[in-house]
């Protein structure tokens, strides 16, 4: 694997720990100081304060454990219904595939983030809504590969040899083609996460994520905007995090598409 592919696996787990850890090192994003309202950067604050004198490093720390964790729960869903769907769809072809392809179709039609805002739009706004929305468009796209890879699967000589001895088409498919299927599947998600993290924060920049006070990435964006000249650094902190984040994913994917030979 690439050099910059470890390094960016390095970079996300540094991230994931901060995350995870955030109760321990930002025990109070949300504590309001009225006599600190929009500080510049300082030893203090080391990324300045917000509108209502709130640390905005302790909200970046505290906003990565939302966005990261809405992500990648959603991609490892969609990744497991695409899985499903796929292997499905592949093996038994005929109308049932044809049925399956056509939802598919219908999905991939329209622009992802548009789809997902108007699924959002269903549900009371919350992180629940944003999964189930970015679930619920990205699947397709796992399920659509998958297929592909499985039809050429099946005409492998090994299966073949499976059904001469009398596997049934269950164990042919949990034995023989979902272990085949894994490291795709491991690929994809990491070539998606990235997108993920934007459709996130895209969501709770409109306001159907995650909700005050609860800090999130594309949230903090959306109330920094107003102050964009007056206090830049409470919208760029956390769009910054976005950037390395969704790159650090997309460097991975691509390293990891580069290391199992698949093509993107």
């Amino acid at each position: 694997m690439p050099r910059s592919a470890k390094i960016s696996a390095s970079v996300l787990v540094l991230i994931a720990i901060v995350s995870v850890l955030s109760p321990i090192i930002a025990p109070d994003p949300d504590k309001i100081d009225l006599d600190a309202l929009k500080e510049s950067p300082s030893l203090r604050h080391p990324l300045g304060t917000d509108q209502k004198g709130r640390d905005i490093l302790a909200r970046v720390i505290a906003g990565g454990r939302v966005s990261l964790g809405v992500a990648m729960l959603s991609v490892f869903i969609s990744m497991s219904i695409g899985l499903f769907v796929g292997l499905i769809s592949g093996y038994y072809g005929g109308r049932l595939d044809s049925a399956l392809m056509a939802l598919v179709d219908l999905i991939m039609s329209f622009p992802s983030l548009l789809l997902a805002i108007g699924i959002s739009l269903l549900f009371k706004p919350g992180i629940i809504t944003v999964m189930i929305a970015i679930a619920s468009v990205g699947w397709a796209s796992f399920a659509r590969i998958i297929r592909g890879h499985v039809l050429v699967l099946k005409e492998a000589t090994y299966i073949e040899a499976a059904r001469a001895i009398g596997a049934g088409n269950g164990r042919i498919i949990l034995s023989h083609l979902l272990p085949q299927c894994i490291s795709l599947a491991v690929v994809l998600m990491g070539l998606r996460a990235g997108g993920y993290i934007l459709t996130e924060a895209s969501l709770s920049f409109l306001g159907l994520g995650a909700q005050p006070p609860q800090a999130s990435w594309g949230s903090m964006i959306s109330a920094g905007r107003t102050y964009i000249i007056t206090a830049p650094w409470i919208a760029i902190a956390p769009g910054v995090a976005i950037l390395i984040t969704a790159l650090a994913f997309n460097i991975l994917g691509d390293g990891l598409s580069e290391r199992f030979g698949i093509k993107r």
